[in-house]
């Protein structure tokens, strides 16, 4: 079970820096759970990811506080508005764009209601 959960730990990593650059895709769930995956399997991996400079913070913010930092929450909103004006631009049908707005608007009320780190 041991290298299951590293690996699963390794691919939500290899996700989360996939999140980093692609809109769609989020970041910090998936370093929750490679942190998650990495306390099962690895203390060393578990330890790295916890104490990296970058993702570290984040997922001490979450635990901890159940918070998201200010930044990550104006950078969350300006990805899920440039996906959905590029919706807009590209002519998807009304109901893909109701039920985009339905859904990137709950998980903006998500993120904006959670503490900030």
């Amino acid at each position: 079970m041991r290298y299951l959960y590293a690996s699963l730990g390794l691919l939500c990593v290899g996700l989360a820096l996939l999140g980093i650059a692609l809109p769609l895709l989020p970041t910090v769930p998936f370093l929750l759970l490679a942190s998650f995956f990495f306390a099962k399997s690895s203390e060393r991996m578990h330890n790295w990811l916890i104490s990296h400079a970058i993702f570290g913070p984040m997922i001490l913010d979450w635990r901890e506080h159940g918070a998201i930092r200010p930044a990550a929450k104006k950078a969350a909103t300006a990805s899920v508005a440039a996906v959905f004006m590029i919706s807009v631009l590209f002519g998807a049908p009304s109901h893909v764009l109701v039920i985009q707005l339905v859904v990137l608007g709950g998980v903006m009320v998500f993120i904006w209601t959670r503490p900030s780190g």
